[in-house]
């Protein structure tokens, strides 16, 4: 178990082994940013339920599931506001919201691994990767965009993260696939995905 501040986002999905970028300019964002920096550097980015608007100010609802990361990147701006960069270390559960004198709000949560996967995954990695390079071609992108997504020797659990972050444009879609810890289910389910995204590209030009 690890207790971890949590930073809600409205659309924002945060896979293991991935990067994700994020601008803070809420004060109360700021100091966990701070605080972080000061402890572990770790923080869990969970997606907020539908209807958080009403509740934003305080504690809206969150998903159970969410990404835990450390900060390895972080430049302080003029304004006070922060560019951190964060680097997906796991899954986690947060199953308990601890009270807290801060403006952030703070959970427990625990590590989840993947299920490892009963059957072969290779056809679906083998979807995914035409699939990919289908969409890069549709897109008119460098075919080389997906390089490191799509490199071999990779966990197969890993593929289907890092390619449901780059490409995959449906947030509900991410959050689904951020709480599938079977890895043949979820490799599968990218394959599919993506291949409804090139679909679709394909037939809006047609």
């Amino acid at each position: 178990m690890v207790i971890v501040p949590i930073f809600p986002l409205p659309e924002v999905t945060f896979f293991p082994h991935t990067l994700l970028p994020l601008h803070v300019f809420e004060a109360r964002y700021r100091l966990l940013v701070i605080d972080a920096l000061e402890r572990d550097r770790r923080l869990a980015v969970v997606k907020l339920r539908p209807g958080y608007e009403a509740t934003y100010a305080g504690k809206p609802a969150v998903h159970a599931v969410a990404g835990l990361g450390e900060i390895v990147s972080c430049e302080r701006l003029a304004t006070g506001r922060y560019n951190i960069l964060l680097r997906g270390e796991s899954r986690v559960r947060l199953e308990q919201e601890l009270p807290s004198d801060t403006l952030y709000r703070l959970m427990r949560a625990r590590r989840l691994a993947d299920a490892e996967a009963a059957g072969d995954v290779a056809p679906a990695l083998a979807r995914i990767r035409t699939a990919c390079r289908a969409l890069l071609g549709a897109l008119a992108r460098p075919a080389d965009l997906l390089d490191t997504a799509l490199a071999e020797g990779q966990a197969p659990g890993v593929i289907a993260d890092r390619v449901a972050a780059a490409v995959l444009p449906d947030a509900d879609l991410r959050q689904s696939l951020l709480e599938t810890f079977d890895v043949a289910g979820r490799v599968a389910r990218v394959a599919d995905a993506v291949e409804a995204l090139v679909k679709e590209l394909k037939g809006g030009r047609e």
